[in-house]
């Protein structure tokens, strides 16, 4: 008699890139997710360098902890901008 291959029934497992973390920084509180290439599938724009965030780039998504509306006011960095983003000097100006 032939084998049936059967999925776990409603089991679900963490999906690698997927997991949500807080971050404490000087500025507050953070929900940080990393997406893999694979779950990019749209383009962003980074608010640390202002580039866009190709389709199938790793990157992070950040929202505060510390706002209630924080969710909806997520964004799309690239890895290295967030990680340095505490260092950068403010834009314009001299």
């Amino acid at each position: 008699m032939g084998r049936k291959n059967r999925r776990a029934g409603s089991e679900s497992k963490p999906v690698f890139g997927n997991s949500t973390v807080t971050e404490s920084h000087p500025d507050g509180e953070w929900f940080v997710r990393k997406l893999t290439g694979s779950s990019a599938i749209k383009t962003y724009r980074c608010p640390g360098c202002d580039q866009e965030i190709r389709p199938a780039t790793p990157h992070i998504v950040a929202w505060s902890a510390d706002l209630p509306e924080g969710a909806e006011d997520r964004r799309h960095w690239h890895t290295p901008c967030w990680s340095n983003r505490g260092n950068r000097r403010p834009r314009g100006g001299k």
